[in-house]
C-alpha cells in the first residue's frame, strides 16, 4: 500500500475505504467500511429519474442565453421574446432546433427512458398556431409563436428518444378574459393538436416558475392569490382534457439558496401553497445553486468541487421538500429544472469540472427521495449536455450515460463517508439481480483515496487531463463518438479482491454483480 494510507485488516464482507490525508497538518487517515451485500434500501426513484429539458424557445426559435464563446450577433431576427426586464445582450437568437437530427436523436435515446420537458420562461408567453406554415407575428398578449409543425417535431422526437412529454402552458395576457382570469381556450387547442399528432402529455405545470411571475410574463402585480385562482381553472380543465396527466406544481425557484437579489420581486412558494391548498399530484421545484456570471453571479471555478458548492442542491431540496411536507405531505417531489447555475451556466458548466456537481446531485437527491431530476438543457447554451452547434457530447453527457447504464431505481444506503470530499452513493445495479453499484466521487484535487475490495468488481473511472476541458477518459481511454456517431463501448475494468486507488479529481462507479443484496433481487 502506498505511503500515507492507514493499513487495516481486510474485512471479507466489507468494502473498506482508506482516505489519505488531503492537506498539510492532517495527522491521520480516516476509514469506513461498506457492506454491499447488506446495504439497506432507503427508497426508490422513477425509472425516468434522470431526464432533461429542451426549452420552448429552442423549439420555436428565439433569443436564449448567449454562450460565452459565441461571436457577435449578426441576426436580424426580432428579439422581443426574451423575458421582461432583462438585458438583451445576455441573449442570442437561435433558429428552431432540428429535432430530426440523427445524432441528436441517437444521443438522447441512449439516455432513455426519460422525461422530456419542453417549457421554460418563454413557454409562458408562446402562442400556439397549428396551421401556421411559417413564422408569423404573435397576436397581442404573446411574445412568440409555436407552429403545429414544430410541436409535431417534439412529439416525434420524444417517441424516438423513448421520452415522455412534460410541459407547461401559456398564461400571459393573451390567454385571459376581460377580468384578467386565465381561460383554457389556448390550452385546449394545444392539447387537441398534441393528441391528433400522436403525442401524450405525461405531466405538466400550469406555468413556469410562478415565483418570478412578472419576469415570466404574468400580468403586473401577479401574486399567490392570482395564481391560486388561475390554477383552479387550469386544474378543472386538465382533469377533463387530460385525465391521466400528472399535475405538477408549483415549480418554484430562487428560494433556499440565497442567490436572488433583494431588488427582484419574488412570490413565495409558501404563500402559493397557502393560497392553493392541496392541489398537485406531485410537488415540483427548480434547483440552481446560483446564477451564472452573465447574470452577475460570483461563483468561481475554484469553488466547483468545494463542500459548500456541492451541498447547494441538498439545501434547496430541504427547503422545497420541507414545504412539500408541510402543505402536500406524501406527494412525490420532482426537480423539473436544474443545472450548474441559472442564466445558461458559467463558462465551466460545459467542462468536466461540473460533472462532480452533476453526479453528486443525482446521488444526493435520489437518496433524499426526489423522484425525477430534469437537467437544463439537452443542447443549448453553456450548461447543455451536448454542444448546441455540433451536438457533440460534453462531459456531463458521458456522466449521464454511465448513470443510466449502471444505476438502477432502488436506492441504497452506502454508509457514512470518512471525509466531506469523498461522496458515496449506492443503488441496485441496473439490470442485474442482486448486484450493487457504488458511486465514489473523489472531490479532492490532490489527494488519492483507496478502496479495499472484498469481492470482484467492475470499475468505471472518469478522469480528465484538464478539469476545465471537455475531453473525458473512461478508465484511461478517451470517450468519443465513432463512425456514424456510434457510442463507444462502455466497459469496466475487472478488479479482483484487493486494494484499488481513486485518483484525485476522479469519479468512479464500481459494480458488484455478486453482491447478492436482498433488496436488489
Amino acid at each position: 500500500m502506498s505511503s500515507g494510507f492507514v493499513k487495516t485488516a481486510f474485512v471479507a464482507s466489507a468494502v473498506v475505504l482508506m482516505v489519505a490525508a488531503g492537506s498539510a497538518g492532517c495527522q491521520e487517515a480516516a476509514q469506513v467500511k461498506i457492506f454491499p451485500a447488506t446495504m439497506p434500501r432507503v427508497g426508490s426513484v422513477d425509472e425516468r429519474f434522470q431526464s432533461y429539458n429542451i426549452e420552448m424557445v429552442e423549439v420555436t426559435g428565439g433569443r436564449f442565453w448567449k454562450p460565452y464563446a459565441a461571436k457577435a450577433e449578426t441576426s436580424k431576427e426580432p428579439g422581443g421574446n426574451q423575458p421582461g426586464g432583462m438585458d438583451p445582450g445576455l441573449y442570442m437568437y437561435r433558429p428552431p432546433i432540428d429535432l430530426s437530427n440523427t445524432r441528436l436523436r441517437k444521443l438522447a435515446a441512449a439516455l432513455g427512458p426519460a422525461y422530456l420537458r419542453v417549457s421554460g420562461t418563454w413557454a409562458n408567453t408562446t402562442y400556439f398556431d397549428a396551421a401556421a406554415g411559417g413564422k408569423t407575428e404573435p397576436p397581442p398578449g404573446f411574445k412568440g409563436v409555436l407552429t403545429g409543425a414544430e410541436w409535431k417535431s417534439v412529439v416525434e422526437f420524444a417517441q424516438a428518444a423513448h421520452a415522455e412529454l412534460v410541459t407547461s402552458f401559456a398564461m400571459s395576457a393573451g390567454t385571459r378574459d376581460a377580468a384578467g382570469v386565465w381561460t383554457p381556450a389556448e390550452a385546449q387547442r394545444f392539447v387537441d393538436f398534441t393528441k391528433s399528432a400522436g403525442g401524450h402529455i405525461a405531466a405538466a405545470e400550469y406555468m413556469n416558475e410562478p415565483t418570478f411571475a412578472e419576469i415570466g410574463g404574468a400580468p403586473q402585480g401577479y401574486d399567490a392569490a392570482a395564481y391560486a385562482r388561475d390554477l383552479a381553472v387550469f386544474r378543472a380543465f386538465a382533469k377533463k382534457a387530460l385525465p391521466d396527466m400528472l399535475l405538477l406544481g408549483p415549480g418554484g425557484v430562487g428560494e433556499g439558496s440565497q442567490f436572488v437579489p433583494p431588488s427582484m420581486k419574488l412570490v413565495s412558494t409558501a404563500d402559493i401553497f397557502t393560497a392553493t391548498g392541496p392541489a398537485f399530484d406531485a410537488v415540483s421545484y427548480h434547483s440552481y445553486g446560483g446564477v451564472s456570471s452573465r447574470c452577475g453571479g460570483t461563483t468561481t471555478a475554484d469553488a466547483a468541487m468545494s463542500d459548500a458548492w456541492l451541498a447547494k442542491p441538498d439545501q434547496i431540496e430541504q427547503f422545497y421538500g420541507g414545504l412539500r411536507d408541510r402543505f402536500e405531505p406524501g406527494k412525490p417531489l420532482w426537480n423539473t429544472e436544474t443545472a450548474q447555475t441559472a442564466c445558461g451556466g458559467d463558462k465551466w458548466a460545459s467542462t468536466f469540472l461540473d460533472s462532480f456537481r452533476y453526479l453528486n446531485q443525482l446521488g444526493d437527491l435520489a437518496k433524499r427521495g426526489v423522484q425525477v431530476h430534469m437537467h437544463n438543457t439537452l443542447a443549448a447554451s453553456d450548461y447543455g449536455l451536448l454542444d448546441e452547434n455540433t451536438y457533440a457530447p460534453r462531459p456531463n453527457y458521458w456522466a449521464a450515460l454511465l448513470w443510466r447504464r449502471l444505476m438502477g431505481t432502488t436506492v441504497l444506503d452506502a454508509g457514512t463517508s470518512p471525509a466531506p470530499s469523498l461522496h458515496l452513493y449506492a443503488h441496485c445495479e441496473r439490470n442485474h439481480a442482486g448486484g450493487v453499484t457504488l458511486l465514489a466521487i473523489n472531490a479532492e484535487k490532490t489527494a488519492t483515496k483507496s478502496i479495499a475490495l472484498p469481492v470482484a468488481a467492475e470499475r468505471y473511472t472518469l478522469t480528465a487531463a484538464e478539469l476545465m476541458g471537455t475531453a473525458v477518459d473512461l478508465n484511461g481511454n478517451a470517450l468519443r463518438l465513432g463512425a456514424d456517431d456510434a457510442l463507444p463501448e462502455i466497459k469496466g475494468i475487472a478488479e479482483k479482491p484487493g486494494t484499488i486507488t481513486l485518483a484525485p479529481a476522479s469519479i468512479t462507479f464500481l459494480t458488484f454483480p455478486e453482491a447478492n443484496n436482498a433488496s436488489c433481487r
